[in-house]
């Protein structure tokens, strides 16, 4: 049987935030993952529309493809393009679990929440000649998932190629996040075995990781049992964490003794009532600055998460943060405009007081205001965040972040990289176009060398966060 499955471009490829090098930096794995429950005998062509350009004259049986909410518009058009074909097409994914009424016009099935029991399920019915409309998941658990299809991922096209997932959702219910209308009806957060995630790192090659997990250190037991495992795999990954984590037991120190050289941070906001009001109760009382200083003592570089249009927010918010997270020697930043998704409590809020503004959901893309805002007018919010971008990664701030650090080698270390970040597009951009991004690891490898903190702790620098 021949098996197309697609990720689709979100909408910002064509706009005039693109930038190649963020979507090119890692491979997402959910197709990947699906493609492991195939035949041994199914010809699988797996493309990602970031890296590469859709061959769509084909003849597939079967197409599968992942649908986010700004690529949920291309999607439907593919899936349009391939029933026309004669392909059965499927669609899964957030946008999908979200509204699954709009996906199912362009589809001969859709898949609502995670695919590890519905999709073998399908693929069962498919090729018995007796496929249902909708599968919904019932089953929350990835003990038993099988290796990820890696060969088909194209890893000359990322720069950090081992991209790796050990769990799934996240143990906290914020009001604006896409996760908890994905994992609606069951578990909203689980893991995989730990000796099976050593297994999958294991048979990965090269040094470095990149841990898609939306909170890494999520599950105390399982997370240390990972990095304990981990010690002595000479690994430098990347991962996502929250405040309340950092702050809590020895389980970060663990993370650094393991590899971990960046965490991405959800600060999201400086102000208490916006935090309320988000229902973001892990950062409410918790100390930034104490678990920024406990990250940087370890050498983990850390890429801070802020989104800007909270009803606390007032004209001043976009400097304040921006100064507080230079002071903070913040290496990386990445701001977003609050955006209602489908399926969150933000938007069901919003939809029953009248503020949502339209629902195309090109738009929805956290770079624009599509709501009726408080506090701030729609065209202050917007200006406010690309100022905030342009600000926090002038090389004046970029200078002035790094100094924050208590050696001259971190600091230097923090300029280049963020600096190299964002302010060498063209270099990222001709590296892609070349076809030699990925060459550039080895580089990032041997330029790496280890931090000395005035603690005398010790720590391997890392390459940039993603922004």
């Amino acid at each position: 049987m021949k098996i197309k499955m697609i990720l689709p471009a979100l909408t910002e490829a064509k706009s005039p935030y693109w930038r190649p090098i963020k979507y090119s930096l890692f491979p997402p794995l959910g197709l990947a993952t699906l493609a492991a429950y195939c035949s041994s005998d199914d010809e699988i062509d797996l493309q990602d529309e970031h890296v590469e350009e859709l061959q769509i004259n084909d003849s597939p049986d079967l197409v599968i493809i992942q649908v986010y909410i700004t690529n949920a518009f291309r999607a439907y058009k593919l899936a349009d393009h391939y029933r026309q074909r004669g392909a059965y097409v499927c669609l899964g994914g957030l946008h999908v679990s979200s509204l699954p009424d709009e996906a199912t016009p362009h589809a001969d099935s859709i898949f609502i929440g995670p695919g590890e029991d519905t999709f073998p399920e399908f693929l069962k019915d498919f090729r018995n000649k007796t496929p249902r409309k909708v599968y919904v998941n019932s089953k929350r658990t990835i003990a038993d998932i099988p290796p990820i299809r890696r060969d088909l991922i194209k890893r000359s096209h990322y720069l950090v190629p081992n991209s790796i997932v050990v769990s799934r959702g996240c143990p906290h219910h914020c009001d604006f996040c896409y996760k908890d209308a994905f994992f609606e009806g069951g578990k909203s957060f689980y893991t995989q075995r730990v000796d099976a995630a050593l297994a999958e790192i294991d048979r990965l090659s090269g040094k470095h990781l990149y841990f898609l997990d939306d909170h890494l250190l999520g599950n105390h037991k399982f997370s240390s049992a990972l990095f304990e495992g981990m010690k002595g795999m000479n690994r430098v990954f990347q991962g996502a964490s929250t405040i309340d984590a950092i702050l809590r037991g020895n389980l970060i120190e663990q993370a650094a003794k393991a590899g971990l050289r960046s965490v991405f941070i959800g600060f999201e906001t400086l102000s208490n009532a916006n935090l309320a009001q988000s229902n973001k109760k892990q950062n409410l009382g918790k100390d930034y600055r104490a678990a920024i200083k406990r990250c940087h003592s370890l050498g983990i570089m850390i890429n801070g998460s802020f989104v800007f249009g909270l009803d606390d927010d007032d004209k001043d918010v976009f400097d304040r943060t921006v100064d507080w997270a230079v002071e903070n020697a913040l290496t990386t930043c990445t701001f977003h405009i609050l955006t209602p998704y489908p399926g969150t409590r933000l938007y069901q809020s919003m939809e029953q007081q009248g503020r949502l503004l339209h629902r195309n959901w090109d738009l929805y893309d956290t770079r624009q205001v599509v709501y009726k805002t408080v506090g701030l007018s729609a065209s202050a919010l917007k200006a406010g965040y690309d100022h905030a971008y342009q600000s926090f990664y002038s090389w004046k701030n970029i200078c002035r972040a790094s100094m924050q650090h208590d050696t001259l080698k971190h600091q230097l270390k923090h300029f280049a990289y963020a600096g190299g970040w964002k302010k060498f597009e063209p270099l990222w951009n001709f590296m892609i176009k070349t076809k030699g991004l990925n060459n550039m690891l080895p580089l990032l490898e041997t330029i790496l060398s280890k931090v000395k903190h005035k603690n005398n702790q010790t720590s391997v620098s890392p390459f940039p966060a993603i922004a």
